[in-house]
């Protein structure tokens, strides 16, 4: 089984001078789950090479066991640092696809045109994808076969606007990820801050937030087992 993981290349959070970028617990949690499956994993970015590790989600109150497994993990610091360029990408070379949030996404994969391609096709396939926290928001230009929004009627969750607010970026994204859900007609719903949740809806999977990456994952790997068709 052939899993793609697809990371942000956007280091900058807006107007802050701040960096931003990928999170690292919502690619070392679904990493594993997938590494410990036997799944071959391939990273890709927009960019391709190194992409940018928001530097706050390798904070010591961020960390968790599998972000220091990963930070001490040569193979996958490697792999990591020569990620593929998305626009070499092809949905039939995998067998489903992941994405890991943090802000980074929020300006390039949420815009990005191979991206949404390669959601479309995953789906026309009918290959599951799986986006957390803030990546769901790469789903806002992605069209489903009829053309309509790919979340217009369907179940989906992802970083609340209560929790842009706790953490103090409402002013500062480009958009809110619940806000544009909801305004593509997804029918969103959502737990307490910060607490996991995983929604599946036929092909799509999204989690709410950091702690949802790991469920996520292992709801795909699910998803996948029981036959990926819809």
């Amino acid at each position: 089984m052939k899993i793609l993981m697809v990371l942000t290349s956007h280091d900058k959070l807006g107007d802050t001078g701040k960096k931003t970028g990928f999170w690292l617990e919502e690619l070392a949690a679904p990493y594993y789950a997938f590494k410990d499956a036997g799944v071959e994993i391939t990273l890709a970015s927009p960019k391709g090479g190194q992409p940018p590790l928001d530097p706050k989600s390798n904070e010591p109150n961020f960390q968790t066991d599998l972000t220091r497994r990963f930070e001490a993990d040569a193979d996958a610091k490697k792999q990591l640092a020569s990620t593929v360029r998305l626009d070499t990408v092809n949905a039939k070379d995998f067998d489903t696809v992941f994405y890991p949030g943090g802000h980074g996404p929020m300006w390039d994969l949420a815009e990005d045109k191979n991206s949404a391609k390669l959601l479309e096709d995953m789906i026309a396939a009918g290959k599951p994808i799986a986006l957390v926290c803030h990546a769901p928001g790469a789903l806002r230009h992605v069209k489903g076969q009829d053309g309509k929004p790919l979340v217009n009627g369907k179940k989906v969750t992802g970083f609340t606007d209560t929790e842009e607010e706790a953490v103090g970026l409402t002013k500062v994204v480009p958009f809110l990820v619940e806000d544009e859900l909801k305004a593509t007609g997804g029918i969103f719903s959502k737990v307490a801050d910060w607490q996991p949740y995983v929604v599946t809806d036929g092909l799509l999977i999204t989690g709410q937030n950091p702690a949802s990456s790991g469920p996520a994952a292992k709801a795909l790997l699910e998803r996948l087992a029981s036959g990926a068709k819809a």
